[in-house]
């Protein structure tokens, strides 16, 4: 479930028991080299009790094509129950971790979109204000052609990012025109830019999400990222990834410190996926950088 990636926010899926709940039948980023969305097809087990889903950045979009269950979904205290059902879409929103549970028969499967938050950000910013995200779950759940619209990704053979870009492209306009009314937020200091900037700098080594961010400023994720953007010019998400990156060159540069050493200190899972973010943000290898 996790990849190597700073167009997706799918660290806190780290040590995700995936297995215990879900066969997963395909993957856009494996099957189909998409890295502007992520596509994936489900079988779930048919009863679940206490399964932690966590909150991710991004906009997760699910819809059954099979199976029938009633659900009981919690986030922060509160149970809401609702129905399985194929043909209804199920919008879990950005930065809400939550607890399910849920009876079903065994024909459960399904379909699920993750959208990138710098896709939505762009598209909000785009629109001139920021979305109610929760109107967007509660009236997107029969909407027609977005069903259509995620089987169609489901089942879809092109193997082009430029395909998965404009669908997320679509997908998020879509979703922020019709299933939300667009709000402006009044200009403020940028006193709480700074304040996430300091926490960054503060926690540069630590994992730490969009939701985290906005906890500490008492924001929403959406009204963070619009906020920060407004003064940076960058999403919170890219601001942190230059902040570590800009660490990871003072490291390469004035130590002997290995890769696998200067990953963990930079906050990066991995060498591998310091190697990425690295050369995305800096056009060269670190080994590369390291040697000039």
């Amino acid at each position: 479930m996790v990849f190597d990636s700073t167009r997706f926010d799918l660290q806190p899926f780290v040590g995700f028991d995936m297995d215990r709940y879900v066969r997963r039948t395909f993957c856009s980023w494996e099957e189909a080299g998409w890295r502007s969305l992520l596509v994936q097809r489900f079988e779930h087990v048919p009863v679940v009790e206490g399964m932690v889903l966590p909150g991710t950045a991004d906009l997760h979009l699910v819809v059954p094509v099979s199976g029938r269950a009633e659900m009981e979904t919690r986030s922060g205290g509160r149970a809401v129950r609702h129905s399985w059902v194929p043909g209804r879409v199920q919008v879990n929103l950005p930065g809400h971790a939550t607890v399910r549970g849920y009876r079903g028969d065994r024909a459960m499967r399904s379909i699920q979109v993750h959208i990138p938050s710098d896709t939505l950000d762009t598209v909000a910013t785009q629109l001139g204000g920021t979305v109610d995200y929760e109107a967007v779950a509660a009236s997107a759940e029969r909407d027609p052609l977005l069903v259509e619209a995620v089987r169609t990704l489901g089942s879809s053979s092109v193997v082009s990012d430029l395909y998965a870009e404009s669908a997320a492209a679509f997908l998020a306009t879509h979703l922020l025109t019709r299933h939300g009314p667009q709000r402006t937020e009044p200009a403020r200091d940028d006193t709480r830019v700074r304040a996430v900037v300091a926490l960054m700098r503060e926690r540069l080594a630590d994992p730490i999400t969009l939701a985290d961010l906005a906890d500490h400023v008492h924001l929403s994720v959406f009204h963070l990222v619009r906020v920060f953007r407004a003064a940076t010019g960058e999403t919170p998400h890219r601001f942190l990834t230059r902040l570590r990156i800009e660490e990871a060159k003072g490291l390469l540069r004035d130590t002997d410190l290995a890769l696998a050493q200067i990953a963990p200190r930079c906050g990066f899972a991995s060498p591998g996926a310091l190697s990425t973010a690295f050369v995305r943000h800096t056009g060269a290898r670190p080994s590369t950088y390291r040697n000039s």
